[in-house]
């Protein structure tokens, strides 16, 4: 059965973010168009998120070890789920992932590979290194709305996530719940 726009999906994400501005996705990716396509996936199935994208592992990390302009957690809140690209510049979205997984700070944020690589070896790493799931970018934007929408679904109404990351439990941003990263 094909899921449409006005799908019970983005009625009871409405319902459960009404005073809430602060479901946080992070994608680092360096490509701005896949940034850009799966940020209006989310909007338009409608998921009331801030969507972040940044372009290498690099500025990832400096966002979530509040670093550079990142300090200030108003302008760069605690990510809720992290939408990680594998082949980027600089740092790659491997060396990104394992350095999020043994930071004791960051290690329970979801981290989502969404990547062109279907290499065994790599979804192999992936989930050795912490990874909460491995997904192939989809090659149309049908396909990719369709992920979207899993993911949405999964991350935001499905499974339960720890205290000061599920975005069901939490309303605005606070300082005290992002100075934890100043570590």
């Amino acid at each position: 059965m094909g899921w449409t726009r006005g799908s019970s999906l983005g009625k009871r994400r409405e319902t459960r973010t009404m005073n809430s501005d602060c479901i946080t996705i992070l994608m680092a990716d360096d490509d701005p168009d896949d940034c850009m396509c799966v940020g209006d996936a989310f909007n338009q199935l409608g998921v009331k998120n801030r969507f972040v994208s940044l372009q290498d592992g690099n500025h990832l990390m400096d966002y979530l070890k509040r670093r550079g302009g990142y300090g200030d957690c108003s302008f760069a809140p605690r990510p809720d789920l992290i939408l990680l690209d594998l082949n980027m510049p600089r740092k790659n979205g491997r060396e990104a992932l394992k350095e999020i997984k043994e930071h004791p700070c960051l290690r329970t944020i979801p981290v989502v590979v969404l990547t062109t690589s279907r290499e065994e070896s790599d979804i192999a790493l992936c989930y050795d290194l912490g990874a909460s799931s491995f997904i192939p970018k989809p090659t149309s934007y049908s396909e990719l709305m369709d992920v979207v929408r899993t993911i949405a679904k999964y991350w935001f109404e499905v499974v339960a996530l720890p205290p000061g990351i599920d975005p069901r439990l939490k309303g605005k941003c606070t300082p005290g719940r992002n100075s934890v990263l100043d570590t």
